[in-house]
């Protein structure tokens, strides 16, 4: 089932979810660390890390949005990141946070559609993603195009919502992503639909096995997935 933005809009889901994204740009940090009490910051630093071990030097960050899986990846001391996004509101945020940060040497931003990245094959050393891939229009070609970007042997690391597995807390969660995030998120956004549409794409995307299998569809090797927070997001890789 594709899950859309603005459900009464004829446009493709890409299109949508760049104009969602636009509306939101200027608070899309904010929410992110409101929504979630900080504990995004901690998920990415542990994604990240999964990363230590094979030292990257060339990392494209996938639907980067406002660079902050971008400026984590820089821990690892790779030569260069790549970030693109279909968002041009987002990358504005990005660049200004980059710049701000004295980090314009290290990464390089731009926009770029997932299911065709501007990149050549064989380039990367791993290609990451946070919070971006229940966003794709179409999801295998999307990844299938994130697998012909990275050099054999390259890792793929996803970072995206998940559902608890623990009953109450799964619970309490549920009713607190139906009804109190959409709220919270039309009075800081003032925009009426992107935080009714976050935990409909979630609910609807494909998690735990089910998402890394089909990352071993699309060609990845030994695809496996970690839970986070009582399975609120999870960690998946996979290799070429």
């Amino acid at each position: 089932m594709t899950v859309l933005p603005y459900k009464d809009d004829a446009a493709a889901k890409k299109q949508q979810i760049a104009k969602m994204f636009n509306s939101i740009s200027a608070k899309y940090d904010l929410l992110n660390h409101l929504l979630s009490a900080g504990v995004d910051i901690y998920w990415r630093k542990t994604a990240i890390n999964k990363l230590r071990k094979g030292s990257p030097k060339l990392i494209l960050d996938v639907a980067t949005g406002t660079g902050d899986f971008a400026m984590e990846a820089l821990s690892l001391q790779p030569e260069h990141v790549f970030g693109v996004d279909i968002s041009d509101g987002m990358l504005d945020i990005a660049r200004e946070k980059i710049k701000r940060k004295k980090l314009d040497q290290s990464i390089t931003l731009m926009r770029g559609d997932s299911e065709n990245l501007p990149f050549q094959e064989n380039m990367f050393d791993a290609v990451i993603v946070a919070f971006g891939v229940r966003n794709f229009e179409n999801l295998e070609k999307g990844l299938a195009d994130m697998l012909r970007v990275l050099k054999p042997g390259g890792q793929v690391l996803i970072l995206e919502f998940s559902k608890p597995d623990r009953f109450l807390f799964s619970q309490f969660y549920g009713l607190y992503f139906k009804y109190i995030v959409p709220v919270i998120g039309r009075l800081v956004s003032r925009d009426q639909t992107a935080y009714n549409y976050l935990p409909e794409s979630v609910h609807a995307f494909p998690r735990g096995k089910t998402f890394a299998d089909i990352l071993s569809r699309t060609g990845f090797k030994n695809a496996s997935f970690q839970r986070l927070t009582f399975g609120i997001c999870s960690i998946y890789r996979g290799t070429k």
